[in-house]
């Protein structure tokens, strides 16, 4: 008896002490999250460094901050993408603020970026197209590689677009970048404009696709996804009208879904494109396809 009345005293304060006074090693052991995303959110909520996580981890949270962590938990654990839960996603290096309003970038649309800065090494000044640019994520990378380069970035959405353009201001890159709200190529008339390279990750998610209702994917603009068709819609137009808006000797750089790659390159054939590729990204996925106007 007098064991088991010892063991009730002491978990009393213990359950006390747990509720008041929770520190980032006791919410780390909360149940629902991996330990990697629940570190995310706690250094979004504190403001606080991966190390500052590591050596402060034992001291006493402010009641609110804890409430505030503990709904940004219960969000992700619903299936929020923590991109959107922070307001932020690295890229290239690059910190952007994103939302709901945009696509979150991914790191296998790095390898576009890296495929337009290598056509465009040596060139002088050159002229940069990104179609549907979404976070402004592509332009914003290419625009801080290459100070001299001059960007021209069109989104069908307006809400994109804010977002796109609070990202330039942060990156002190607005002079550099110029947006646009354009349906693709509406605002460019065919011949106006050349460019040295046009860059797009376009919708080409095939409409009904299960991905669509899985993951992170069912919280992003299902616009920016697919294209409400075979997938192929959006890269139809953009291809087509790409040789009359580069100029000679230049690329078209497109990224596509895992199983588009030969289509693609067909297009760009069809579009009477020369030098046709498909680079493989880190999954070893043909992820982007381009071809260069003769």
């Amino acid at each position: 008896m007098a064991h088991g009345a010892h063991d009730g005293h002491d978990a009393q304060p213990a359950d006390v002490t747990t509720t008041a006074l929770a520190t980032v090693a006791s919410l780390l052991r909360e149940p629902g999250l991996p330990p990697s995303e629940s570190r995310i959110l706690l250094a979004h909520v504190l403001g606080w460094t991966r190390t500052q996580l590591i050596t402060r981890d034992r001291e006493p949270l402010a009641p609110e901050t804890v409430a505030i962590y503990r709904a940004l938990h219960a969000r992700r654990v619903a299936g929020e993408p923590i991109a959107y839960l922070t307001g932020t996603r690295e890229f290239f290096g690059l910190t952007l603020t994103v939302s709901p309003s945009v696509l979150i970038p991914r790191p296998e649309t790095e390898l576009l970026v890296e495929l337009a800065l290598a056509r465009l090494e040596g060139r002088a000044a050159p002229r940069v197209l990104d179609l549907g640019t979404g976070s402004g994520a592509i332009a914003l990378a290419i625009a801080h590689s290459l100070p001299d380069a001059r960007i021209t970035a069109l989104d069908r959405s307006a809400n994109a677009l804010d977002v796109a353009r609070e990202n330039a201001r942060q990156l002190g890159l607005d002079a550099r970048v110029t947006f646009v709200e354009s349906d693709w190529y509406a605002a460019l008339p065919a011949g106006t404009a050349p460019f040295d390279i046009i860059v797009s990750n376009p919708p080409y998610i095939v409409s009904g696709d299960e991905h669509l209702s899985q993951g992170d994917l069912r919280f992003e603009p299902v616009d920016a996804l697919t294209d409400h068709a075979d997938g192929l819609a959006a890269l139809r137009t953009i291809v087509a009208g790409a040789p009359s808006r580069l100029l000679p000797g230049s690329w078209l750089l497109c990224e596509h879904g895992y199983h588009q790659a030969a289509d693609v390159r067909a297009l760009c054939q069809a579009a009477g494109l020369t030098d046709v590729f498909s680079e493989r990204d880190l999954a070893d996925i043909e992820r982007t396809t381009g071809g260069r106007r003769v």
